[in-house]
């Protein structure tokens, strides 16, 4: 077994694509999972043109690179988010519109159905992406947040996305939530919640990213076994706590790259997470999709860092055996 070793186009989408794709063929790649922004993959003219979604199968294919999933994180998060100043930045101008939160909500769950119409054109089976959660900033309860309030969020989600998921279902792909701080799936127990609130309809699952766990306490391998159906997409990313003293878990209001916060993400294998162990719950799980590449480190060159990230991945990936090891000397 081989797993194809991509790169998330999310923190390069500043470049064209046909730069994006030379680069990352350099780099080493098997392939892209490419952002719905930037120019990598536009869903609106994914509906629009009949051509569009060849063409950018034929553009990828003149690197010889690969595409397994695209990402639409930045729409699905005003899907159940309360919307605010903050979301107009990261959405189009298609969806943000006047700006009206009701009409941001709907039309952001309008575009996340057309992203599974999309997908379903360009051959792909996985979007990943983001769900947005009206009760993230009731993580820590006070003033008292009674538990009527967190059902409510996770029915409004459920009310959200079970229309989004039955388009998913008529196209044959799935939705897989990186599981995410802000998200309504930000660890495991949330996670079960989750599955439970769209009565773990088999087109919800998750994009499996480590990072976005290691920092909280939460062991990544515990939640690939916690989950072994529902891992749909694998990101590899890295992170580190670096607690001395004076910074916090929750770091602070500073932002990322800033030295002083309690953790940050680092270029995989330079954090805290153990890929080797991950990478045998994978195989346990018999998982044999995309270990797709999300390279975030604030304070490294991104060119050396994706790289350096292609060559870790490469070297890390084995297949499970497919032999008991003291069969030898088996009667």
């Amino acid at each position: 077994m081989s797993r194809p070793v991509t790169l998330f186009t999310g923190q390069w989408a500043d470049l064209p694509l046909d730069d994006m794709a030379r680069k990352s063929r350099e780099f080493g790649y098997d392939g892209l999972e490419l952002a719905c922004w930037g120019d990598h993959f536009d869903v609106a003219q994914a509906i629009a043109d009949d051509g569009y979604a060849d063409a950018k199968r034929e553009q990828l294919d003149r690197h010889d690179l690969q595409c397994h999933a695209i990402s639409c994180h930045l729409v699905g998060q005003a899907v159940c988010d309360t919307i605010d100043a903050r979301h107009k930045s990261v959405l189009p101008e298609h969806v943000w519109g006047d700006g009206k939160p009701a009409g941001v909500n709907e039309r952001a769950a309008e575009e996340i159905k057309n992203t599974a119409r999309a997908a379903q054109r360009f051959g792909i089976e996985v979007v990943n992406g983001f769900t947005g959660s009206s009760i993230w900033p009731f993580l820590y309860s006070f003033p008292p947040v009674p538990e009527s309030m967190i059902e409510a969020g996770f029915a409004q989600f459920a009310e959200r996305w079970n229309p989004i998921l039955d388009v998913f279902g008529e196209c044959g792909v799935r939705f897989a939530l990186e599981v995410h701080p802000t998200e309504i799936a930000f660890d495991i127990y949330t996670a079960e919640r989750a599955l439970e609130a769209v009565g773990h309809r088999d087109e919800f699952g998750f994009n499996f990213d480590p990072s976005h766990l290691i920092w909280q306490g939460v062991d990544p391998v515990e939640f690939i076994r916690a989950f072994p159906d529902r891992i749909y997409h694998v990101h590899i990313k890295d992170a580190i706590v670096t607690l001395n003293g004076k910074s916090g878990i929750l770091a602070s209001h500073l932002n990322f790259g800033d030295s002083r916060r309690g953790w940050d993400f680092r270029s995989p294998g330079r954090g805290g997470v153990n890929f080797e162990e991950i990478i045998r719950a994978l195989n346990d799980v018999n998982y044999a999709g995309p270990l797709s590449v999300e390279w975030e480190d604030a304070r490294m060159d991104r060119e050396h860092g994706a790289r350096e990230a292609c060559e870790f991945v490469k070297r890390l990936d084995f297949a499970p055996s497919n032999v008991a090891f003291d069969a030898a000397f088996a009667d």
